[in-house]
């Protein structure tokens, strides 16, 4: 598996207002010729909550991930394969319970 530094980031709540404030416009043919449009659209309180979960800035520890990709390239990283196995057999186990 490879990390890239280079991710998607979630589109702005301006961003996606924007998008839908266009397709909005296009549907119900709002706007004049001159392309302004009138239209507006509010984001509900649950849709700005999602909004501000998906910025991405605690989603990566980026100075982990750095740590760990220069533990690899060095040949420094001990994977312990007992351990993983383990955790995945009491991950299943609690999934079946």
């Amino acid at each position: 598996m490879k990390i890239n530094s280079t991710t998607n980031r979630p589109l702005s709540a301006d961003a996606i207002g924007a998008r839908a404030e266009s397709a909005v416009s296009q549907a119900y043919g709002a706007g004049s010729a001159s392309g302004s449009s009138s239209s507006q659209v509010a984001l509900s309180s649950a849709s700005r909550k999602m909004l501000a979960l998906q910025d991405g800035s605690n989603d990566v520890n980026v100075e982990r991930v750095a740590a760990i990709r220069a533990a690899i390239a060095s040949g420094q990283l001990k994977i312990d394969t007992g351990r993983i196995a383990d955790s995945l057999i009491a991950s299943a186990r609690d999934l079946l319970k």
